[in-house]
């Protein structure tokens, strides 16, 4: 019987039980943040004239600007309702549903029209992700990288607790004002090829609790109420047999 327990433990807790079963990837998984409303953008152009990038990176205080220097403090983007930014120069410029390399070509396109052969840098500054429920650390986290893996955001908030169900995790993402709900099972391997196994910004994890810990939560006010009365009444019987 200890063993049959031990056995359906086990399978409880531990993640990507059946990964040996399945073919190594031949090709690296691809994974870029799709651009949304409410993201704030670093774009920074370059040219072989830096004179002629000036009008395009204007830093957050005019007149302070010096080139041969870091670009520090250049001037952010934050996209609005409708999915647009204003670009120095060129104006609107809707970069909403476009991925981080749609939106580098998209702005190239324009900016050559005034420089020759730009670079663009776009960067998302906000980048970031939200892990709550039954884990040592929540939280919400800041990315550096643009790209996180569920496993790297539970390894960020610690890891899950012994009372996370690990088979029964929440992610909520927001796309184009839309919310998507999706159920991850971290105990087999088969989410690594799904949509949620990158994590898009301002996604939220949930890690739901599992029976042991609701039926602790039901059972502890209880048991703390009727051990209180017991106490209570002992106290009263002393005092009256003294």
């Amino acid at each position: 019987m200890a063993a049959l327990t031990s056995c359906s433990s086990g399978a409880k807790i531990t993640y990507l039980q059946n990964v040996d079963a399945k073919p190594s990837e031949e090709k690296t998984l691809k994974y870029e943040p799709v651009l949304q409303p409410d993201d704030l953008l670093s774009i920074i152009v370059s040219s072989q004239n830096p004179e002629s990038t000036i009008p395009f990176n204007l830093p957050l205080i005019q007149g302070n600007y010096d080139i041969g220097k870091n670009q520090i403090g250049i001037k952010t983007y934050l996209i609005d309702n409708e999915g647009e930014i204003d670009f120095p120069v060129i104006g609107k410029v809707k970069l909403a549903g476009l991925v981080r390399s749609e939106a580098n070509k998209k702005l190239k396109v324009l900016v050559s029209e005034y420089i020759k052969n730009p670079g663009i840098n776009l960067r998302i500054l906000n980048f970031k992700i939200s892990v709550l429920g039954e884990v040592s650390r929540p939280g919400t986290f800041s990315i550096d990288t643009e790209r996180i893996t569920l496993l790297e955001a539970l390894g960020k908030a610690g890891d899950l607790t012994i009372y996370g169900k690990r088979s029964d995790l929440l992610i909520i993402r927001e796309n184009n004002g839309v919310k998507k709900y999706q159920r991850v099972d971290i105990t087999k391997a088969d989410f690594i090829n799904s949509p949620f196994y990158y994590l898009s910004q301002n996604d939220v994890v949930v890690v739901n609790p599992n029976k042991t810990k609701i039926n602790a939560s039901v059972v502890g006010p209880n048991t703390t109420v009727i051990l209180s009365s017991i106490s209570i009444l002992a106290t009263i019987a002393v005092l009256l047999f003294r």
